[in-house]
């Protein structure tokens, strides 16, 4: 009884980790509140009230769970999200063209946001196992399988952005989990070279070439840098034929993609007027629920993916960069978890989950700010809607519990 009682003190509780996280929630209820208090949308925020209390509940249930319960249900979470994201598929309904939802009552449910917690659970169980190796082709294709059979399924939906998340964590994972630069850098380079072929030929023929040249830095091998050098080449062309070839309105959304500008009026617009909220803000903002683009609605639906531009209007840099301070302080707190936490399980699992963080905070206040292309991506504990919020919930619960237990299991 007297360990029990201990392990269960305040002290053992990682408060450095948690109040970053209810100060961000505020900020959150504070934002979604100001850009919805209309009569007409008051009832996003009676929601977002809802999803936070059972958030809430959701991480005290999480954080005290025993010792090793997440190791234990690693696979069958997996095989739950797997089924619920097949299910999904057969059975949901469709939201903003993305099939991925289930609707209960007045509320929707995306199993695409939990599988992401499910699927860290699952890798980080496969690349902890003592027999696990990177340097194995069959476990290299074990671990991509993990990851992409999920990523498959929410393609299918389609959810392009969420499907990007699983990738960051995948890469994130597998380097902690100790694969070399050279295995991430083929991985990587091909993605990257796609995407730059699209942008412009020298941007992909350049990047192409330098990643072939730090390849062979790395191996020492002329010939097969030679042969990464002609995979990336094939790839970039065969994107850039691919995108030629497509309907003339499918290449205008990707042209959108990367550059909002390419339809100000249409695609383009949210970003557009996000970067003149955040701009409007100035120092120190025009105070709280007084923002002309918040109160006047210029942002759609900014209370979702676009809900920093609200403290970043009202609150001026001054607020902008409180929140992005309390983000930083959350991550470097994962960070650090990962570091110090000795059972290898509980590390790998800590850092997917600082990835998974990292992805949506960087992409999410990149979106708003126009330097990164739209992809639909919400903010982390701040954004309105309940499948991420939970998500996030659950995620920083199990931060708290493998801190609780640290000393407990290793």
């Amino acid at each position: 009884m007297r360990n029990s009682i201990t392990r269960f003190s305040p002290r053992h509780i990682d408060w450095l980790l948690i109040l970053p996280i209810l100060l961000l929630i505020t900020a959150g209820l504070l934002s979604v509140y100001s850009a919805t208090h209309n009569a007409d949308l008051y009832i996003r925020f009676q929601k977002q009230v809802f999803w936070t209390v059972l958030g809430l509940l959701v991480l005290i249930l999480v954080q005290f769970a025993p010792s090793r319960f997440f190791h234990y249900v690693a696979y069958p979470a997996y095989a739950g999200s797997v089924l619920l994201l097949v299910l999904v598929l057969l059975f949901g309904k469709t939201v903003a063209g993305n099939s991925g939802w289930f609707g209960i009552g007045g509320y929707g449910i995306q199993p695409a946001e939990f599988a992401k917690v499910a699927t860290i659970l699952a890798l980080a169980r496969f690349l902890a196992d003592s027999t696990t190796s990177l340097h194995s082709f069959k476990d290299l294709a074990m671990a991509i399988g993990i990851v992409g059979l999920p990523w498959l399924l929410i393609l299918l939906q389609p959810d392009f952005g969420t499907g990007l998340v699983y990738w960051a964590i995948f890469l994130m994972m597998i380097f902690w989990a100790g694969a070399e630069m050279v295995l991430l850098l083929t991985l990587l380079s091909p993605v990257l070279v796609a995407v730059l072929s699209i942008i412009g030929l020298w941007y992909f023929l350049v990047t192409a070439l330098l990643v072939s040249i730090l390849f062979y830095l790395m191996k020492r091998n002329l010939g097969v840098a030679l042969l990464f050098l002609a995979l990336n080449f094939s790839i970039g062309f065969g994107v850039q034929y691919t995108y030629a070839h497509l309907p003339e309105y499918q290449r205008s959304r990707v042209a959108v993609f990367f550059d909002p500008t390419e339809a100000p009026l249409g695609a383009g617009w949210n970003v557009i007027q996000s970067k003149v909220a955040i701009g409007s803000g100035g120092l120190t903002g025009r105070g709280y629920m007084q923002g002309s683009q918040t109160q006047l609605r210029f942002v759609p639906e900014q209370w979702t993916d676009f809900i920093f531009c609200v403290p970043a209007e009202e609150f001026g840099f001054l607020g902008a960069l409180m929140i992005i301070t309390l983000f930083t302080f959350l991550l470097l707190r994962g960070l650090r978890l990962a570091r110090i936490l000795e059972f290898r399980f509980s590390s790998l699992v800590a850092i997917g989950i600082t990835a998974m963080l990292l992805f949506h905070i960087y992409v999410n206040i990149g979106m708003t700010l126009g330097i990164i292309p739209v992809i639909g991506l919400p903010l982390p504990f701040m954004s309105y809607g309940g499948s991420f919020f939970l998500t996030s919930m659950i995620a920083a619960g199990i931060l708290l519990h493998a801190w609780m237990n640290r000393d407990t299991i290793a």
